[in-house]
């Protein structure tokens, strides 16, 4: 018998959600994966909130290893919602936005956000392209190391399980080497911390400063709305007369070529 969503424990919600997560594609994703994901994703914010799980007088070093995950949250909800596929491109846009600066804002609070990124944020977009192009460069740098580091660490991880499966049937564990074997809390932790560092240098260099967020979709907002000005406003031209036409063909502004524009 399936367990329904809502009777999963956060855990387990929180693994499925970042499986469909890592498995969505940018385009043609499949919106029923999608939406599957999403609904667990807001599941688990509830979850959290409910839980009192994060507080803004917290940092960090405050947060458990176990509980480290769950800033995430938002961040994948911000990212599954610009896959779904809707004609309103702007209110995906704008509810993607939306989670998106609350996982900035909780990374800010939570002192997880490099002293780099927090001077775009608070000062937006920098005048210089000198400056723009060092802050991409240090940017990508971080990104790289991230990426490096997790692979780092997944390759130290399958490494050390090959091992204890090869110990384990071989010879029993000496005394002194099951904290060895199990205590691996701090390289989860590290895991998870270079996860969400990663996830603020992928968002960083798409400009995603909470400014520039708003800029773009008042940008997008405006022009459709003078868009819909204009067209209410807007008459068609009126149709061409026989007589005006001819009047214009004497007076050279038309050619008798054009006769088929014109309305009898």
């Amino acid at each position: 018998m399936q367990t329904k969503m809502e009777d999963l424990p956060l855990p387990t919600l929180f693994e499925q959600a970042r499986k469909i997560h890592s498995t969505a594609t940018d385009s043609g994703a499949d919106q029923e994966v999608v939406k599957k994901g999403l609904e667990a994703l807001v599941k688990c914010e509830d979850m959290v909130n409910k839980l009192g799980l994060f507080s803004t007088n917290e940092t960090k070093e405050d947060i458990s290893t176990t509980n480290l995950k769950y800033l995430l949250v938002p961040f994948y909800l911000a990212e599954l919602t610009e896959k779904v596929a809707q004609d309103d491109r702007i209110q995906i846009l704008k509810a993607s936005q939306e989670k998106l600066k609350e996982f900035i804002s909780l990374c800010e609070a939570m002192e997880l956000v490099p002293k780099e990124e927090l001077e775009a944020t608070t000062q937006g977009v920098p005048n210089s392209l000198a400056d723009q192009r060092a802050r991409k460069i240090a940017r990508f740098k971080r990104q790289k190391a991230a990426e490096a580091k997790l692979l780092e660490i997944k390759e130290r991880k399958e490494r050390r399980g090959r091992s204890t499966k090869a110990a384990a049937l071989s010879t029993p564990v000496e005394a002194g080497e099951e904290d060895e074997l199990d205590d691996d809390g701090e390289e989860e932790r590290e895991a998870w911390l270079t996860t969400i560092s990663l996830a603020i240098c992928k968002e960083g260099d798409k400009d995603f400063s909470r400014d520039v967020l708003d800029n773009r979709t008042k940008t997008v907002e405006a022009w459709h709305r003078d868009a819909a000005v204009r067209a209410r406003y807007t008459k068609p031209a009126q149709p061409i007369t026989c007589a005006a036409f001819a009047q214009d063909v004497l007076e050279g502004r038309a050619k008798v070529s054009e006769v088929a524009n014109h309305e009898h």
